[in-house]
């Protein structure tokens, strides 16, 4: 640290997580090949650096997030795109995928040019990404066992965002992980087909993204990772699908959790309202005008006063409410949080947070809900902002208990053993219901939603 240490010094990472039901993994020892019960607490804080030492002169939560907009760094991953047409009657259309592949040259393929014409924007694809060709992705499927990482991006990104592109090279380096991204509707200059944006409850695209994996890829442990909003879609996605999800394990990096209290902490500061809250507004602003022309088809929606909109909590009041038949934005707020969802999560997660976070307040995090499930373990923090955590050269420190976690699983976790819990009748939602009539039949239901929407199997 030299001079600067007394600007910021090592800061110490620090756990919640529940200690009367901990979730019980196999661990295969490397050398001897014999195996030994882990608790995931532990496998986790085994897999965090202690300390957390990010560069002294980015020494606040808003500094960090600032430096996210700077792009003085390339890390060149190279994606192939495929356009599904989605499974859901209530959420129809399509969607992008990109999947990760080896460096190519660009072709000049009419059949790459037909669909880039038909679902895509007049700027073009992001760098580095084409569309399959139909011979390559028939060919795609296969019965090999390489661990595959799903990603879901943050606010109004997609698959081109330096941040994952940080884990994806953490990953790939080792040359045993393949991954793809599913890209929100709209995002990453693909063309919407319905009256409809993707919203922080939109797991349907997801969950058809692992259906499809699931089957292309039968020998796979799939993986999950979200960023920000993508990581409240992705534990969404995790709460809905509970017993029955086929994701080995997952993280959530910087999510915003409490979508409420979240726009509220936004709002009662200057910074919260005329920067954050008003750029991430005009960011959707922005991709709103890329499809205006498909979203004016959708008569709920008054285009005026969507254009209207300046902050965040305005464009979601004037967009999504409408869309979705919400009344207010905080009852969609409400609705589409992941605070209770995580309850319902029953496969191992580790989540982490920057208790400087401008954007993802502290007061969003769920952490007596950390304490009560087993499945889950927060990793905290003091600084790194939203999605930044430099380090003192361009490096990121998420980047580092993200992949030695995903690698754990991948590599020294047997997968084929269930995960068990110590009690289970002390996990949320498996609670023993008595029948001597000393206490009344009633249990939480995590999943319970305001709006009510079908789930798609």
């Amino acid at each position: 640290m030299g001079i600067f240490s007394w600007i910021r010094p090592n800061q110490r990472v620090s756990f919640v997580h529940s200690l009367e039901n901990r979730l019980l993994l196999t661990k295969i020892s490397p050398q001897s090949r014999t195996k030994e019960k882990v608790t995931l607490p532990d496998l986790c804080k085994a897999t965090t650096p202690s300390t957390c030492d990010l560069n002294p002169l980015l020494f606040n939560g808003h500094l960090q997030t600032a430096w996210t907009t700077v792009k003085n760094y390339d890390i060149p991953i190279y994606y192939k795109r495929k356009m599904f047409e989605s499974d859901s009657s209530m959420y129809s259309g399509h969607f992008a995928v990109d999947f990760v592949v080896d460096p190519y040259e660009i072709p000049d393929d009419d059949e790459v040019t037909d669909k880039a014409r038909k679902f895509t924007l007049p700027s073009g694809l992001p760098s580095r990404t084409i569309f399959f060709r139909e011979d390559e992705f028939a060919a795609l499927p296969s019965d090999d066992t390489r661990p595959m990482l799903v990603l879901l991006h943050g606010l109004s990104g997609g698959s081109h965002e330096l941040y994952l592109r940080h884990v994806l090279e953490g990953l790939l380096t080792e040359k045993g992980w393949e991954a793809c991204v599913v890209n929100s509707r709209g995002c990453s200059q693909t063309k919407i087909t319905s009256g409809m944006l993707y919203n922080a409850r939109a797991t349907w695209d997801v969950r058809q993204t692992v259906k499809w994996l699931r089957k292309a890829f039968p020998n796979r442990p799939l993986f999950g990772i979200g960023f920000s909003l993508g990581a409240n879609i992705l534990a969404n996605y995790l709460g809905e699908e509970g017993d029955a999800c086929q994701l080995k394990a997952a993280v959530l990096v910087a999510s915003p959790w409490n979508l409420e209290i979240g726009s509220l902490c936004l709002q009662r500061t200057w910074l919260g309202m005329e920067v954050y809250s008003k750029t991430m507004g005009a960011n959707m602003k922005r991709l709103f005008e890329q499809h205006v022309e498909e979203v004016s088809q959708n008569p709920r929606v008054d285009i005026e006063e969507v254009r209207k909109s300046t902050y965040l909590f305005e464009f979601d009041r004037a967009l999504q409410c409408t869309a979705w038949g919400y009344p207010t934005e905080g009852a969609y707020y409400r609705d589409a949080s992941s605070v209770d969802s995580m309850l319902a999560i029953r496969i191992p997660f580790l989540a982490i947070q920057s208790e400087d976070d401008p954007i993802a307040s502290y007061e969003t995090l769920p952490l007596q809900e950390f304490k009560r499930t087993p499945y889950g373990v927060l990793a905290t923090t003091p600084g790194g902002g939203h999605l930044g955590w430099f380090e003192y050269g361009g490096g990121r420190w998420f980047v580092k208990p993200v992949t030695n976690f995903l690698n754990a699983f991948a590599k020294e976790i047997d997968l084929t053993v269930p995960f068990t819990v110590e009690n289970p009748d002390k996990v949320p939602g498996q609670i023993a219901l008595h029948e001597d009539g000393t206490s009344p039949k009633l249990d939480f239901n995590a999943m319970r939603r305001k709006l009510d929407l079908p789930v798609v199997k």
